[in-house]
């Protein structure tokens, strides 16, 4: 006959390990919906930063770019008068929408909500030739229309661009010319 205290320490074994068993599922499933959240986050990151710079990257975002490059200017009341909001709207419109883009980038970078080798792999440096063509105008436009920290995160992925540029090409420099076809001498 069994004894009835062996049955009732096996009962006991077998319903520890039943909760044993749940927790250990419960944990695994934990795991596995965090991994699934880290994933739907890195997907949602990347249609967040491939929405924002498809239209850098697209045809007209070159031809935006290239036309901001082009650009030529004395100073910036000369700059106003040819590009200012009060003489050329379509002009201030496109480079404010470049301008704040390169922005909005620069914040995802320094929030860490992305790494800046991301934009780097994706756009280059093209942010470092535009924010060289119009620091000055920036810094001048910044003080009369929009505070210290207007465009602040341009500057930002600015600087970590050039940084990582610079890890991997110690002698490279913004061309002065930018992008300017030079022909050899």
């Amino acid at each position: 006959m069994v004894d009835l205290t062996l049955l009732q320490s096996v009962s006991y074994i077998a319903g520890a390990l039943g909760v044993c068993v749940a927790a250990i599922f419960y944990v695994l499933n934990l795991m596995i919906s965090q991994r699934n959240m880290r994933q739907t986050l890195d997907t949602r990151k990347l249609q967040f930063v491939t929405s924002i710079t498809s239209q850098l990257l697209s045809e007209e975002g070159h031809r935006r770019y290239f036309e901001l490059l082009n650009m030529e200017w004395k100073d910036y009341d000369d700059f106003e008068r040819k590009y200012g909001s009060d003489y050329n709207m379509d002009n201030a419109a496109k480079r404010l929408n470049v301008w704040k883009t390169y922005n909005t980038l620069g914040m995802l970078v320094r929030e860490k909500l992305i790494e800046p080798e991301v934009i780097y792999k994706i756009d280059g440096v093209n942010s470092c030739f535009l924010w060289s063509k119009f620091r000055d105008v920036i810094a001048e436009w910044v003080r009369r229309y929009g505070g210290e920290d207007m465009l602040s995160d341009f500057e930002f992925l600015n600087n970590e661009l050039l940084r990582l540029k610079s890890s991997r090409d110690p002698s490279y420099r913004i061309p002065e010319t930018l992008s300017r076809y030079v022909p050899s001498k």
